[in-house]
């Protein structure tokens, strides 16, 4: 085996000597027996829970930034920075939520969509490019001709 970032030939080491590159998952890779990753905490889906720590936890930031203002000596300096977590927090949550609310609802509509009988359309939350309360393109017999700013109010040289 070689290392991929110098070439240098290594055996059954998990770093190389020559340029310290992590390699003990070269020889998985060559075989195709990769470990499967965990999912980092921003590709996880949307859950309650994270959403309402999120939110209560900007909550009690709030609490405390308050309780610093009224009870801390020199608090009345300091106690304003204390929001920014809180409200970036209560953002945080509230955003959670509403992708998990936006996801049982397109969940919904499938498990609608599933139902319908094969011979009906799909609803036309279901069609493909069109939103609730959008307006449809025209129909070729609907386009107008357009107006000119040159047929009336241009004269004609002499």
């Amino acid at each position: 085996m070689y290392c991929p970032n110098c070439a240098t030939q290594i055996t059954g080491t998990k770093f190389c000597r020559t340029c310290g590159a992590n390699v003990s998952q070269v020889s998985q890779a060559l075989t195709g027996q990769l470990p499967a990753q965990g999912m980092s905490k921003a590709e996880k889906p949307p859950s309650i829970e994270r959403a309402a720590g999120s939110f209560f936890s900007g909550l009690a930031f709030i609490l405390v930034s308050f309780s610093v203002f009224f009870f801390a000596p020199a608090g009345k300096i300091w106690w304003f920075w204390m929001l920014i977590p809180a409200f970036g927090m209560i953002g945080k949550g509230v955003g959670e939520y509403w992708k998990l609310r936006e996801q049982q609802r397109q969940m919904e509509l499938m498990m609608r969509y599933q139902q319908l009988p094969a011979n009906q359309p799909a609803p036309p939350a279901m069609q493909p490019g069109a939103a609730p309360g959008e307006i449809g393109a025209p129909d070729t017999n609907e386009l107008r001709v357009p107006s000119s700013i040159t047929e009336e109010t241009t004269r004609h040289l002499k």
